[in-house]
């Protein structure tokens, strides 16, 4: 076996760790973060962020009471993941 060989063995090691440390990161709880245009970004529940501006995150969170009322209502026809 070449030094070259050994050396991707090791980097194939490590992106294999990686990969596992990514994958376990899925798991922790929600974050929030500031995106580069200004607005909040919600991470851990998508593959993706779910990103809104302050204000709009405003009129979504004073809506809670209203938003899980309706979840509630319309149980029977959600999907839960």
């Amino acid at each position: 076996m070449s030094e070259n060989d050994d050396d991707l063995r090791a980097e194939l090691e490590r992106l294999r760790a990686e990969n596992e440390t990514l994958k376990a990161q899925k798991k922790e709880v929600l974050r929030l973060q500031v995106s580069q245009k200004g607005a909040v970004s919600l991470y851990g529940i998508r593959r993706f962020p779910v990103t809104f501006y302050a204000d709009e995150w405003d009129l979504i969170l004073g809506e809670g009471e209203a938003i899980r009322a309706f979840v509630q209502e319309n149980s029977e026809q959600l999907k839960r993941k």
